[in-house]
């Protein structure tokens, strides 16, 4: 009895030890835990000021947007001297959410040559010129992808008289395409892999290309189908003309910044996914407004301002997605008017259409949150 009495004084001691060094363990986890990330305003005020484009463009008082020199439906300017067009509007898009006025912004017409060397010298501050998203342009150089405003893909366009079906029935064929572009490289390598002979006619310009199959200098035009659409519009006789079926390539288009300003890539990205997130809730140019005063679902109501400070984040006000939507309408009502059954082209929606959609596309808005 004696023997087990000590024993359990010495257990009894030991657990009591136990329990101070574990109350001792605990004091010091305490002091050792990670530091928080600072919140609130300090947080917000390094954000606001961290962008060097952001504050030249607000510094000029205007948006230096390039786009294209002349593409029926992306960018043009109409019989008035303005300008118009899908990649036109988003300039306005981002003048708007910067400014809260669409009409604060320059635009830079541009080739496809010139397109990145003018982005890369500082003559604009976003590039919105039906640009294909590829891993050499994107990858380790000097410029970045914002992200994807229309999902396209490269064809042909062939007189109605030459009585094709395919693009694999232009052995020999005279093939006109622009220079500075993927689209000669698609064309290569779209024969190539099926053994076809054809002669390239590599004009300066997509213009150039279109004018040149205009005047029967090449049997075939190839570039991004909504391209050849738009082209096909402007030729003498349009429906004596026919888009292949064939789809060679994957062009995903979208805007390009210059690397290393990354508040200025979300800005970019961010607005973008504002007005496709608009369309996907039913918030549009008319009502946005009023569902700005008295939205519930917590989805819209951080979109237009209402819950949280998104805009501070970018550098914007918080009625940055608002004053947006406001201004050029949701991402729905700018493919309408300008590609869609607004416009002349007549586009249908196809991979375009929001993800949720029936039948659904590419189309998906990033969660504000």
């Amino acid at each position: 009895m004696q023997g087990m009495a000590g024993g359990i004084r010495r257990f009894g001691i030991l657990a009591l030890a136990l329990t101070i060094l574990a109350g001792c363990g605990r004091r010091n986890a305490a002091v050792e835990e990670p530091v928080a990330v600072p919140s609130g305003p300090t947080l917000t005020a390094t954000i606001q000021t961290r962008s060097t484009t952001l504050n030249a463009v607000k510094s000029r008082g205007y948006l230096n947007c390039g786009v294209h020199e002349r593409l029926v439906g992306f960018a043009f300017t109409d019989n008035r001297g303005e300008w118009r067009g899908f990649d036109v509007d988003f300039c306005r898009v981002m003048a708007a959410a910067i400014f809260a006025d669409g009409d604060r912004v320059r635009f830079v017409p541009l080739t496809a040559d010139n397109r990145f060397q003018a982005l890369s010298s500082g003559r604009i501050d976003v590039l919105w010129r039906n640009s294909s998203w590829t891993m050499e342009r994107d990858s380790g150089g000097p410029f970045t992808f914002a992200g994807i405003n229309y999902f396209d893909g490269q064809g042909f366009m062939v007189r109605r008289s030459l009585d094709l079906s395919s693009a694999t029935e232009l052995t020999g064929a005279r093939v006109c395409v622009a220079a500075g572009s993927t689209s000669a490289l698609n064309v290569r390598d779209y024969f190539a892999s099926r053994g076809i002979a054809y002669t390239p006619v590599v004009a300066p310009t997509e213009e150039a290309a279109r004018q040149a199959y205009g005047r029967e200098d090449c049997d075939a035009f190839s570039a991004d189908i909504s391209a050849l659409a738009a082209a096909r519009t402007t030729l003498a006789d349009p429906q004596q003309h026919v888009i292949l079926a064939d789809v060679i390539s994957k062009e995903p288009l979208g805007p390009v910044v210059r690397r290393g300003d990354e508040q200025w890539t979300a800005l970019v990205r961010w607005t973008l996914n504002a007005v496709i997130l608009a369309e996907e809730m039913g918030v549009t140019q008319t009502n946005v407004r009023t569902i700005a005063k008295e939205a519930r679902d917590p989805r819209v109501r951080r979109l237009v301002g209402l819950d949280g400070d998104f805009g501070a984040r970018l550098g914007l006000s918080k009625t940055w997605a608002v004053d947006a939507v406001a201004e050029v309408g949701n991402y729905g009502e700018i493919f309408a008017r300008n590609l869609g059954s607004q416009s002349a082209l007549d586009l249908a929606r196809g991979l375009n259409a929001q993800w949720n959609a029936r039948p659904g596309g590419l189309i998906y808005g990033l969660p504000i949150r």
